[in-house]
């Protein structure tokens, strides 16, 4: 929703790379990434985010996929990390966050809990959020 949004601003030739940048790291990533923190993702979840993000610095730079520029090369002319580095980011984030927590804690209370016993249904991921910390 918010991409569409920031159409216009974002296509723009008369628009400084680097502006844009700015913009996509400000309003559009924050949107995408909203509470990554707590996901427990796949490798296809990973992967299809990655693409996702891609597309849109494609197309923000004016290229297309024909001029076979390598995505290192979009992301230093735009000035934007990958997203999977901003999802371990906001991850380790928020495990130190809960880490300062007093044992007694709610959130710290939930992390003692045996998930042992607990079966995985079809399509779940197959590691918890602690585990992909790990």
């Amino acid at each position: 929703m918010k991409w569409r949004l920031a159409f216009g601003v974002l296509y723009d030739k008369n628009v400084p790379l680097r502006l844009k940048g700015k913009f996509y790291r400000v309003v559009v990533r924050p949107a995408t990434l909203y509470g990554a923190e707590c996901w427990s993702v796949k490798t296809s979840h990973i992967q299809k985010m990655r693409v996702a993000e891609m597309r849109m610095l494609i197309l923000m730079c004016g290229c297309t996929k024909r001029d076979r520029i390598r995505n290192e090369a979009i992301r230093d002319r735009v000035g934007v990390a990958s997203v999977e580095d901003k999802m371990q980011e906001s991850r380790l984030r928020w495990f130190r966050h809960v880490m300062r927590r007093s044992i007694d804690a709610p959130v710290r209370r939930c992390e003692r809990l045996a998930m042992e016993s607990l079966r995985r249904g079809l399509g779940s991921p197959k590691k918890y959020w602690g585990e992909v910390i790990k």
